[in-house]
């Protein structure tokens, strides 16, 4: 469960919520029962800003390509080029009229 404060609990146990963020990834505000700001751990912070850089990058297919390596462990998804054998149509294709 994500703990959440009210704003005025925030601004009297605010060092107590800040070390609350190294053990959990976010902290919600909230004002009367509303969350209106989220408080986040700085390796949230960073992994965000990887993700963000990453999309900026990625204009075309190879920047696409290595973001997504960047971002996951194609070995922990047992991702390998046995996973795409016998999926390309290897026929010489179909007579087209120019």
């Amino acid at each position: 469960m994500i703990p959440r404060y009210s704003v005025a609990q925030a601004r009297d146990r605010f060092a107590e919520i800040v070390h609350g963020l190294e053990s959990q990834p976010r902290i919600e505000v909230t004002r009367r029962g509303r969350t209106v700001a989220v408080m986040i751990s700085v390796e949230a912070y960073e992994q965000m800003q990887a993700v963000a850089a990453a999309a900026a990058a990625a204009t075309d297919f190879w920047a696409s390509y290595q973001a997504f390596r960047a971002a996951h462990d194609l070995t922990r998804l047992d991702i390998g080029p046995q996973t795409f054998e016998g999926v390309r149509d290897r026929s010489s294709g179909r007579e087209a009229a120019w």
